[in-house]
């Protein structure tokens, strides 16, 4: 018998969800097993898998062909430095998600609780098959698989047309991505047609394939990603979806389409021009600007965080793009810090943004309202909820001491050594850059700030607020992990650089370690300490003491000098919720600077309506510029094929001869 490897251990933890899936949908409407037992022993799954995916990130490359598939096409799967980072990234944010599950759903709600057991863990299964195929075969069954399940969990709410609308475009862009993909695997195996990943590292691709394969790989992996414009069915999706299926989507499957890219661009071609990261930078500057703006005006709490994480893919990109230009010139110590910075994020966003996705959940169940126009003062009805969801914001925001601080400030890092790049125009366009993403992260403060306040302060804007509730337990340990997630990544940096340095050395072939390590744990210095740092600990020790300290002082020393009067209201004794700002004010700025970027439709009442109303809609004008233009030249063509096939034989005959008589005509000539 053949000693078990630790890959095999990872394939019987990624079969063991799809064991609780089957065990599920045996008893379909048993909700307090399924609730109460499976989903928490899918969230022990989780853990394990992300242990088992750490020490395969250390232990060197190991791979299996498996008794799967076809007889000549069988099952290939390789455990290295990458696919056991995104294990990892995947095992944790889905133990947090699980837990959250186990209380999140309810009788009588959408599918039927087991096979929405099954769906939800044949998701997990499929996405841990993508990161471990080690051929294209594989890896195309597994993605397919991994659509199809989040489409149906999609469209759990099937009764709904809206929602049945979103999950078919959901499925539609997913099936066009994944034949972009094909063809790409398809160009880099060859004329040999060997589907094998170890085949197309061995074989070199010359002339314009290369870039051939990466366009195709871009085209597909960005459609699931959500890069502009291929980004539609996103902002559709996450809103039709259960919470939980939602944060798994934008935590962790759009994290799929970046490990995708990152093995087709530093594994499988041999070469990375550097255009190629150009091209990448100025997508994903472009789709980072265009959600966050749009997230800045949402009035839908789940649209506005769809949009949001088009902003965090995009910013990933950017950090892709900058390794891969980095790379092409020959510089691997400053590639390994843009690839720092881009992994980086990847874990980050997956914590907080499930976090925030699971937030809504909460929000949605205790009020059953998604309209940030209809909710507020939460913070005194769901307290849990109000706190962890701030730990959230703060670290989508990118503040310190939390996780999303960190990444970004490595990525504008890597954008400072950018001078000593040898082509000119480069080194004027990369500032520009860094400026950009500094403007980005300003507006995803906005729309945090926005997200926070109004859904969680002021006052109620609806009587039924008053009858919302915290979360349940196991919703709160979900959340609660999470939000721990966001607090360690923000202060222990030097730890998961450390981590990560077996991913950048597979891919660029340098590391952070040293840097990282020379400093200790508490000082973050990338390159050198004399050009830049940044203590966590210390700027989290130092919010620890003086926060405190300052109430101790107003308390000690101004409290007897102060009387406690009403507060001068300017004339409305009554402050009634009407009196707040709205979603809509508060993104109206956002809409008049950014006026250009939105189809815009205004409904104005006239002098003499008795009830005057104001409409506003903003819309993404790609949705009329680009989509609605190709579905009417598809219509045309369904329409002209419709009408040759009329039924009658005679007419099938006459296309027949007609085309016979070509094929003559054609040859003699």
């Amino acid at each position: 018998m053949r000693q078990l490897l630790l890959l095999d251990w990872v394939l019987i933890t990624a079969l063991g969800w799809l064991a609780i899936g089957l065990v599920g949908v045996s008893f379909p409407r048993r909700l307090t097993l399924i609730s109460r037992v499976l989903f928490p022993l899918g969230a022990i799954f989780g853990l394990v898998l992300a242990l088992l995916a750490l020490s395969g990130m250390v232990a060197g490359t190991q791979v299996r062909i498996l008794p799967l598939g076809l007889p000549d096409l069988p099952f290939h799967v390789r455990l290295d430095a990458l696919s056991g980072f995104f294990l990892f990234l995947l095992g944790a944010t889905a133990a947090g998600i699980s837990i959250y599950t186990a209380g999140y759903f309810r009788k009588g709600e959408g599918t039927a609780p087991g096979l929405q057991c099954l769906l939800y863990h044949i998701f997990l299964t499929s996405m841990a098959f993508v990161m471990l195929a080690d051929d294209g075969y594989a890896f195309m069954v597994a993605w397919e698989t991994m659509a199809l399940s989040s489409f149906f969990l999609v469209t759990s709410e099937h009764r709904h047309a809206e929602i049945r609308r979103a999950g078919y475009l959901y499925l539609l862009v997913a099936h066009i991505g994944a034949v972009g993909i094909l063809l790409s695997f398809g160009v880099m195996a060859g004329s040999a047609g060997d589907y094998t990943f170890d085949a197309m590292r061995d074989f070199s691709i010359l002339g314009f394939w290369p870039t051939i394969a990466f366009l195709l790989a871009l085209f597909g992996f960005g459609a699931k990603a959500g890069l502009l414009p291929l980004h539609i069915w996103l902002p559709e999706a996450h809103p039709a979806a259960p919470s939980p299926v939602s944060a798994m989507m934008s935590g962790v499957m759009l994290k799929t389409a970046i490990y995708g890219m990152l093995r087709v661009s530093f594994d499988l071609l041999h070469a990375q021009l550097w255009w190629w990261g150009i091209l990448l930078l100025l997508i994903g500057l472009a789709t980072a600007l265009f959600g966050v703006i749009f997230s800045a005006i949402q009035t839908d709490m789940k649209r506005l965080l769809a949009y949001s994480s088009i902003e965090n893919i995009g910013l990933i990109f950017v950090g892709f793009g900058l390794t891969l230009v980095f790379k092409s010139f020959l510089l691997p110590h400053l590639a390994a810090l843009a690839l720092t910075a881009t992994l980086y994020h990847c874990l980050n966003h997956a914590f907080f943004k499930s976090l925030l996705f699971l937030c809504t959940g909460s929000v949605l169940h205790a009020t059953g309202e998604r309209n940030l126009g209809k909710l507020g003062g939460l913070i005194h009805r769901m307290p849990w909820v109000t706190w962890l969801a701030l730990v959230g914001v703060l670290a989508s925001a990118g503040l310190p001491p939390l996780n999303g601080f960190v990444s970004e400030w490595l990525l504008l890092q890597s954008f400072l050594f950018t001078s000593g790049l040898p082509q000119g125009y480069l080194n004027m366009l990369l500032p520009v850059v860094a400026a950009a993403i500094a403007l980005i992260a300003a507006l995803a403060g906005f729309a945090m700030v926005k997200f926070f306040g109004v859904v969680f302060l002021g006052q109620p804007r609806e009587e039924k607020l008053s009858q919302a509730h915290d979360a349940g337990r196991l919703e709160r340990i979900g959340l609660l992990w999470l939000a721990a997630g966001c607090i360690l990544l923000g202060l222990f940096p030097n730890v998961v650089i450390a981590l990560l340095d077996p991913v950048t050395r597979l891919l660029v072939g340098s590391g952070l370690r040293d840097a990282a390590s020379s400093h200790g744990w508490w000082l973050l210095a990338p390159i050198s300490e004399d050009r830049a740092s940044y203590s966590p600990a210390i700027f989290f020790g130092s919010i620890a003491l003086f926060t405190p300290l300052a109430y101790w002082a107003v308390r000690r020393y101004y409290h007897g000098r102060l009387k406690r009067v009403p507060a001068w209201d300017c004339g409305f004794p009554l402050q009634t919720s009407r009196m707040q700002d709205t979603a809509e004010g508060f993104g109206q700025p956002i809409r008049r600077i950014f006026s250009p970027f939105f189809k815009r439709t205004r409904e104005h009442p006239s002098p003499f309506d008795t009830q005057p109303r104001y409409r506003s809609v903003v819309e993404d004008p790609l949705w009329y510029w680009l989509y609605l233009p190709i579905a009417r030249i598809v219509d045309y063509g369904t329409r002209l094929i419709a009408f040759l096939q009329q039924g009658r034989i005679a007419i099938y005959l006459l296309y027949s001869f007609v085309t016979l008589l070509a094929l003559l005509v054609v040859t003699r000539g």
